[in-house]
């Protein structure tokens, strides 16, 4: 099986989550790349999720991770990058949906939504799932893609 690679992206709002998550999939044997912040200096969230996003459709099969403050912001920004499909799963139910439903390549958590352990759950879920090749999730995720080039 091929190493699952993540690049890592976080405001500061993020910082500690990033840290400790980047750390928890280094143990599970899953390539990181941190793509910052790398201190808790006030940033801007969108960049960060630029960087990620761009990162994860020039290198195919990978995912990124995004943390801000509730993951929200992070995931409308990664969305406007054509070809991402970014999550903000609040549950291990939804992060495993978004991978087998909707072929989620992003996920983005709440630094300060989520606990670390609850982070951490959410994420294995996210991991452990594969994408359903069932005929109406590929329509639907062949319509998301239609809709992309109509941009």
């Amino acid at each position: 099986m091929a190493t699952t690679r993540f690049y890592i992206g976080a405001d500061h709002a993020g910082y500690g989550a990033k840290e400790a998550l980047q750390k928890f999939l280094a143990r599970k044997g899953v390539e990181t790349i941190d793509l910052g912040t790398h201190s808790i200096d006030p940033t801007d969230y969108p960049d960060y999720a630029e960087k990620v996003a761009r990162k994860v459709v020039r290198d195919r099969g990978s995912f990124g991770l995004l943390i801000c403050g509730s993951g929200i912001g992070m995931s409308i920004a990664a969305n406007k990058v054509k070809g991402i499909r970014a999550a903000n799963p609040a549950s291990t139910k939804a992060a495993r949906l978004a991978r087998e439903h909707n072929d989620a390549n992003v996920i983005c958590l709440g630094g300060r939504t989520n606990s670390i352990q609850r982070s951490k759950k959410i994420l294995t879920a996210f991991l452990g799932a594969r994408p359903s090749h069932a005929k109406r999730h590929l329509k639907r995720t062949e319509k998301i893609a239609k809709i992309e080039k109509s941009k």
